[in-house]
C-alpha cells in the first residue's frame, strides 16, 4: 500500500460517509451540533478502513469492503455499481481484495473499468490467456483479482488515472 493510495482511499470514504450517512443526519435532526461527533468520528474511521481495505490481511480486507458496501450503497437488491464507479478508490480497492460482490463474471466493459484499461484491452487480455472468460460469458472476477494482484497491473492502473 502507498501513501498515495491510503490518502485518496480515506479522504474518498470520508467524503462518502458524509454525503451518504452525516448529511442525511443533519437534515433529520435539524443540527449540525449534533451530528458534529458523528462526522468527527467516521473521519476517524475512515483512515481505519482505508488501511484495511489496502493493508495485509485479505479476510479483513474483504469483510471490511462488504460491511462499507451494504452501509454505503444500501439497496433491494445486489450491488452493481455503475462501470465508472469501479475507477474510484474505494472501487479500486473493492475489485482488488473482493472482486465483484455476488458476481463470479462481468461483462468486458465492466472488467476494463475494474482494471483500469479499456473493453478491447480486456479481449487482448482474454486472447491471450491473461483473463479467464467465463462460460455464460464476460470475465470471471477472480480472474480480475488475480490481475490486479499483480503489481505491474496495480503500478500500470495508477499511471492510467493521470
Amino acid at each position: 500500500m502507498s501513501t498515495a493510495e491510503h490518502v485518496a482511499l480515506a479522504g474518498e470514504l470520508a467524503a462518502l460517509t458524509e454525503r451518504r450517512i452525516t448529511d442525511p443526519l443533519e437534515i433529520l435532526l435539524g443540527s449540525g451540533e449534533q451530528t458534529g461527533p458523528v462526522r468527527e468520528r467516521l473521519r476517524i474511521e475512515a483512515e481505519v478502513w482505508a488501511a484495511q481495505l489496502l493493508g495485509a490481511d485479505e479476510r479483513l480486507a474483504v469483510h471490511t469492503a462488504a460491511r462499507l458496501i451494504a452501509a454505503l450503497f444500501p439497496a433491494d437488491g445486489p450491488f452493481d455499481p455503475p462501470d465508472e464507479w469501479w475507477r474510484t478508490a474505494f472501487g479500486r480497492a473493492v475489485a482488488r481484495r473482493a472482486g465483484h460482490p455476488g458476481r463470479q463474471a462481468v461483462p468486458f466493459a465492466t472488467a476494463g473499468a475494474m482494471l483500469g484499461i479499456t473493453r478491447q484491452g480486456v479481449h487482448d487480455l482474454v486472447k491471450r490467456g491473461k483473463l479467464d472468460r467465463h462460460p455464460d460469458g464476460g470475465v470471471t472476477t477472480d480472474s480480475i483479482r488475480r490481475r490486479l494482484d499483480q503489481p505491474q497491473e496495480r503500478h500500470a492502473a495508477r499511471h492510467d488515472r493521470h
